[in-house]
């Protein structure tokens, strides 16, 4: 191998020592100790992290139960209303969000509901129309009433699906059509809390089937494919977008040996201004892409500029941290520095704290799960302060 390397390119060999060249084993010596420390701090590293961020998911589901939703009944103790509580001792458990029932003297309208969604002091509130098991008896028995029977005026329930959506999808609004579905067989059942002795035509029949259907009033409703990166990749590529930066700009004064020509306070004022300009651009940048593939998204040019100026903040928040990094570890140790920022900012977005190990809640101090409680509030409209 060595004489067709030779051939190929005669010079391979030129101004090279021997292996056993005394320089030659100290600098191998040396390598290979910088080499092995570095394998094991980097595996360390990143069992640590992976630990970290699988551990925020662990027993995920087992969690459930932390999320709170209200239940109102507006029908004074109707059939309806006892189905409801049936179904949801059925199904209680440590999967299953706590309903908490209270009266409708603490919530005297749905607007009221509303409020406490938003206010994000539940997670969702379902509530039970007033007269609606009376009318759904009613037309139970035939005639007029079963005609004219309207379904959707029973019971709904109140949501927000912009905070964190694919959890208020999968745990909230799936597991509140199965507390509507298991109360409906409840109340249907011969002997259930409907009472129901006869029915009365085919009407009627049509209507035990399916005594009511369950309205969703979504605060704001999110149901595009990109919701899904909101609180992970687009977190991760901002940070990205400022270390490449800063490797660029100190790369670039350090080859111009700026920082032994220029004033100390001139150089740090300078990248200052260049990071609130570079990561203005790049926020409104990131804002523009989730503006342009929203898919229908109801949002407006209002939440647009602020959804612009919260990532802008976010941007230079980070650019100045991993400023400190660059300048002041050893190279080999900066690219460590960028994963162990970058790790524990995505978990605390990841989930919603309720859905984690009480532990997780550190990330209450880190700058993108408050970015990410910013841009949920902007986003609905004020429904999550």
């Amino acid at each position: 191998m060595r004489s067709i390397a030779s051939r190929l390119y005669p010079r391979a060999r030129e101004n090279r020592l021997p292996s056993n060249h005394p320089g030659v084993k100290k600098a191998r010596l040396a390598f290979l100790k910088a080499a092995g420390i570095n394998f094991i701090l980097l595996q360390l590293l990143f069992l640590g992290l992976f630990s970290y961020i699988f551990g925020s998911l662990f027993q995920q589901t087992s969690h459930t139960h932390n999320l709170s939703i209200l239940f109102v009944d507006y029908d004074a103790g109707g059939a309806i209303g006892d189905a409801v509580r049936a179904a949801y001792a059925t199904l209680e458990a440590p999967s299953f969000p706590t309903v908490i029932e209270r009266p409708p003297s603490q919530y005297p309208s749905t607007a009221d509901l509303r409020e406490a969604v938003c206010r994000t002091d539940l997670w969702a509130a379902i509530f039970v129309t007033a007269g609606a098991s009376s009318r759904l008896a009613t037309a139970l028995g035939g005639g007029t009433a079963a005609a004219t029977y309207n379904a959707s005026d029973a019971m709904a329930y109140i949501w927000n699906e912009a905070v964190y959506p694919q959890v208020a999808d999968s745990s909230i609004s799936a597991n509140i059509l199965l507390l509507s579905n298991t109360a409906r067989v409840q109340y249907s059942s011969g002997n259930g809390t409907g009472n129901i002795t006869s029915i009365s035509g085919p009407a009627s029949l049509s209507i035990l089937a399916q005594p009511w259907k369950l309205v969703s009033l979504d605060i704001q409703p999110t149901p595009q494919g990109s919701r899904a990166i909101y609180n992970s990749v687009t977190i991760i590529l901002v940070l990205i977008q400022e270390f490449f930066y800063l490797g660029i700009i100190n790369g670039l004064s350090t080859k111009f040996k700026l920082y032994a020509r220029v004033d100390p306070y001139r150089i740090a004022l300078v990248r200052n201004l260049n990071s609130l300009a570079y990561t203005f651009v790049g926020s409104l940048c990131v804002t523009g892409a989730i503006w342009a593939f929203r898919s229908g998204w109801d949002v407006n040019g209002n939440q647009f500029v602020l959804s612009w100026m919260s990532l802008w903040l976010f941007a230079h928040v980070n650019f100045v941290v991993l400023d400190v990094f660059t300048i002041w570890l050893p190279p080999p140790f900066v690219p460590m520095a960028l994963v162990a920022w970058i790790s524990p900012n995505v978990t605390s977005v990841l989930l919603p704290f309720p859905l984690s190990p009480g532990f997780y809640r550190v990330g209450y101090a880190l700058p993108a799960h408050a970015v990410y409680q910013i841009l949920t509030d902007i986003w609905s409209g004020g429904c999550n302060p």
